[in-house]
């Protein structure tokens, strides 16, 4: 299991630059609406996440030893876990999940950006 961070640690860990936050909702999703600064690296379908995960991440995240936090929707959704664990596989060392995802932060009235 990926360790969790709650939205207040990750908006102040964004805010110190002291995080590289990672989305995985698939490409339409993330292009449309991400956490400020975020990545993509989609965990959907769930059979292709791993796969997703060993093709982008020697791209978007370089520093294996960087602090990184995946989400994705909100709790049910399974992609932000699936990538994840994958990137604990690969060797990232500081690896967590914001569990409640997308839909909490905007709810809390907190910055996205678009990709269009």
């Amino acid at each position: 299991m990926v360790p969790l961070i709650t939205r207040q640690d990750l908006k102040a860990a964004i805010d110190a630059g002291e995080v590289t936050v990672v989305d995985t909702m698939p490409l339409a999703y993330y292009e449309k609406e991400h956490i400020e600064t975020a990545v993509n690296i989609p965990g959907f379908p769930y059979e292709d996440a791993a796969a997703f995960t060993r093709a982008c991440a020697p791209d978007v995240l370089p520093d294996r030893d960087a602090t990184i936090v995946v989400y994705c929707a909100n709790v049910p959704c399974r992609n932000s876990e699936l990538v994840g664990l994958e990137l604990l596989n690969l060797g990232y060392s500081s690896v967590f999940k914001y569990r409640e995802g997308i839909e909490d932060w905007v709810t809390a009235g907190l910055p996205t950006e678009s990709s269009h």
